[in-house]
């Protein structure tokens, strides 16, 4: 499988090429254009309570789409739901994702989901991820734009949950207030994620809760009458 972004950072998709036989399992609704030569099938990926568990903890589709390539050359185009950015990475290991960045895998990759800590009773953010096994390519999408750390060994960063994309098997990671309660629960910045190298680390720009936040008291209000 070959990943090319176009349009990043604001609106990125992604561009597959597949050598015949090759397949990539994507997100319900992913796909946004597909050349002659591709099927699809539909399936909950290893069975319904383990569709159940992505869709209702992981907060992923309870359906994944394979799309496997009859001929060399086959493209496909797929995009995110968010305005985002895309990225491809290359997995000999595993990558923790967190809640809605997963986009698409190739067939390669084994999807599962993992606990995260208890933050979602406070937050709603980042209670589980998904935990991405094997060998293959991962394709991880974002709100806002995508950026990078690279963190050496023993170096920490904090990071606010909402703005948290992935990072890699090497990174150890410790959710926790920002301050205290007060702060916490009034500041707008809710809980934080302190995540120590070796290993990469994904943030995204922007956070689907906090324009949540702002959206929604500017809703028109049902009248009275």
């Amino acid at each position: 499988m070959q990943t090319e972004v176009l349009f990043s950072p604001a609106y990125a998709t992604a561009r597959l090429t597949l050598a015949a036989g090759e397949s990539v399992r994507a997100e319900s609704g992913a796909m946004l254009a597909m050349s002659p030569g591709i099927s699809m099938e539909t399936s909950t990926q290893g069975g319904v309570l383990k569709g159940l568990k992505r869709s209702l903890l992981g907060g992923e589709s309870f359906f994944m789409n394979t799309f496997t390539a009859q001929q060399d050359g086959a493209e496909m185009y797929l995009a995110p739901s968010l305005p985002g950015d895309v990225v491809s990475w290359p997995l000999d290991g595993q990558l923790f994702v967190t809640s809605g960045s997963y986009l698409a895998a190739s067939s390669g990759v084994e999807i599962d989901t993992r606990w995260g800590g208890g933050t979602r009773f406070f937050s709603g953010e980042g209670l589980f991820m998904l935990r991405l096994a094997g060998r293959g390519e991962v394709v991880l999408s974002s709100y806002g734009a995508i950026h990078h750390i690279d963190l050496a060994p023993g170096q920490t960063w904090t990071v606010d949950t909402g703005h948290m994309v992935a990072w890699t098997e090497g990174v150890q990671y410790a959710v926790r207030k920002v301050g205290g309660w007060r702060s916490t629960l009034f500041s707008g910045e809710g809980l934080v994620c302190d995540l120590t190298g070796p290993g990469r680390i994904y943030l995204q720009t922007r956070s689907q809760d906090a324009f949540l936040s702002w959206l929604i008291p500017q809703l028109p209000k049902p009248s009275s009458s």
